[in-house]
């Protein structure tokens, strides 16, 4: 009997576990944006399109998009810092480290509330431009 309760929690504790980890899983759309991928990422790259890396100032430093500008989502996202690398009317991607890091999709929906019309959120981020052999600096 004591062996059934064991096994009994260890089941509750696994199924209590999955949804907590499930939830870390960006969304896969932004109301007000446009989810995009590795390719029309560097399409958007190559037309000079401002890149807003959301990341941590460490994962920043290790490596991101050329030319991106950072603001850490957590210390330095306000509409006033956004403003300074974009305008409103402007096109912005704004990524962070692919879809299991919340960054991108929150930034995104912040800046789509601030009014920004043109939003491109990048979920796969970092990872993908990586793996597609995309410049890094």
């Amino acid at each position: 009997m004591k062996k059934l309760a064991v096994f009994v929690a260890f089941v509750f504790a696994v199924f209590a576990f999955v949804p907590a980890q499930a939830a870390k899983v960006s969304p896969t759309e932004i109301q007000g944006a446009q989810t995009i991928d590795a390719a029309k990422a560097k399409e958007l790259f190559d037309r000079g399109v401002t890149f807003v890396d959301v990341r941590k100032d460490s994962d920043f430093e290790s490596g991101r998009v050329p030319g991106a500008v950072h603001i850490e989502l957590k210390k330095k996202l306000s509409a006033d810092s956004l403003g300074a690398a974009v305008k409103k009317d402007q096109e912005v991607v704004i990524y962070c480290n692919g879809p299991k890091c919340m960054r991108s999709s929150k930034a995104c929906a912040k800046a789509v509330a601030w009014g920004y019309s043109k939003v491109y959120y990048f979920r796969t981020g970092m990872p993908s431009w990586k793996e597609a052999g995309y410049p890094v600096e």
